[in-house]
């Protein structure tokens, strides 16, 4: 019964996460990476791992003096106004909400 207890699970998408949450750590609150920082808390909200990313994501949101209702409002609004993800032509430039 122990065994089952506290097994944190690797999520599919996590070196890929971890890139982008490293780069937000020392990026501005641009409308990228405010939908960016966004779509990471949604994505790892209640996830039972990746807890090293999630206490990042908590850090960059206090770097940026933001609480999480905060930070989904700016980002509703920028999403009802425009998409924070305007391809340049680039295909591999992608909303991945998974």
């Amino acid at each position: 019964m122990t065994e089952l207890k506290n097994k944190d699970q690797q999520h599919p998408l996590y070196n890929q996460d971890r890139a982008l949450i490293n780069s937000l750590m020392t990026a501005a609150p641009t409308d990228l990476n405010l939908a960016e920082l966004a779509r990471m808390r949604i994505r790892y909200n209640g996830f039972p791992g990746a807890r090293d990313l999630q206490a990042d994501l908590d850090r960059v949101m206090q770097t940026w003096n933001l609480t999480e209702a905060e930070l989904f409002e700016k980002t509703r609004q920028l999403h009802a106004s425009k998409s924070a993800y305007v391809s340049h032509g680039n295909k591999s430039e992608t909303e991945d909400w998974s």
